[in-house]
């Protein structure tokens, strides 16, 4: 049976030798059941990350690679992975080993003891060795996400999951352009079940995550999951339409008892610019989802290839 192996590359010319070291290692130890299938996105590196993938290909047959025509974003290069994959079983995991290939192990064992799971998913039960902001910001993210959206996402939940054939094609069904793969996963449904697993750091190369990217992709999730935020800006114009209302009947009331004496102009300036943030704030929302409808509409590819190893399927 043929299993699948999708890995993400971008500038990890000295984490994918190593990676493919330890594979090689989970091959052997599938006891001839299951053949690994490698399927390496190159995602735009600019390093000599092709190079490696055009040599490591040669080499093994079980090798095959895509290499965008620029760098498209993870996201992408996960969608094209799904397509192109051929497996009965399919896995998604990182070319920094921060995903145990080990774990690939317990997963198989788990679908074939249960034929009604359909998905083995891996999360982190710590997150040793990132910065503490980092991990308190990606906390906030997943307690917020599942109070404002009908689709749960697990806490601590890796990309690296173990599906089988009709889920991927379930999967492969979402053909929206703004993606974010961790809330497809979970809203496409299909009985899945979580191996825990302490944080690993990666073994070789620099992490193309930082906060800020974290916290784009964050609200990408939020934006594609969840319509609160429109409602928040919905609730807040309409409460301080409320409080202008309520604000001008004092106003004319006081000024029939007591009289028009000119002051708090400090006051009115500070809540003419709270009320402008506000709009603002409001409009940046509603900008948000609009673009989202924009992208949509165009129809662009998700992904170009620029070469590959092997006919498309």
């Amino acid at each position: 049976m043929l299993l699948s192996v999708i890995v993400p590359c971008y500038n990890e010319e000295e984490s994918i030798p190593l990676f493919f070291k330890e594979m090689e290692k989970i091959q052997a130890k599938l006891l001839g059941r299951y053949q690994l299938d490698y399927l390496f996105v190159n995602d735009g590196s600019k390093d000599k990350t092709l190079d490696v993938l055009r040599q490591l290909s040669q080499s093994h047959s079980a090798v095959n690679y895509l290499s965008f025509s620029r760098n498209f974003g993870k996201e992408a290069a996960l969608y094209a992975g799904l397509r192109e994959a051929r497996g009965d079983l399919v896995t998604v995991m990182d070319v920094d080993l921060q995903d145990p290939p080990e774990l690939l192990l317990e997963m198989v064992q788990l679908l074939e003891a249960n034929a009604d799971l359909d998905c083995v998913g891996c999360r982190r039960t710590s997150r040793d060795g990132e910065p503490p902001i980092r991990s308190f910001f990606a906390k906030q993210f997943y307690n917020l996400i599942n109070r404002i959206s009908n689709v749960e996402m697990v806490d601590g939940a890796r990309d690296f999951r173990l599906m089988r054939r009709h889920m991927v094609d379930a999967i492969l069904e979402v053909t929206e352009y703004n993606r974010f793969s961790k809330g497809i996963f979970s809203w496409v449904g299909f009985k899945t079940e979580y191996l825990e697993y302490k944080n690993i750091e990666r073994v070789a190369g620099e992490t193309s995550w930082n906060f800020w990217s974290l916290f784009k992709y964050s609200v990408e999730g939020i934006v594609n999951f969840s319509e609160v935020p429109l409602s928040i800006a919905t609730f807040a114009g309409l409460f301080f339409c409320l409080v202008a209302f309520a604000g001008g009947i004092l106003i004319i009331f006081k000024t029939l008892a007591f009289g028009d004496p000119v002051a708090g102009w400090p006051s009115m300036t500070v809540i003419v610019l709270f009320l402008g943030g506000l709009q603002l704030l409001s409009l940046g929302i509603i900008g948000k989802y609009l673009g989202k409808v924009f992208m949509e509409t165009k129809k662009r590819p998700v992904y170009l290839v620029k070469e590959r190893s092997r006919a498309q399927k």
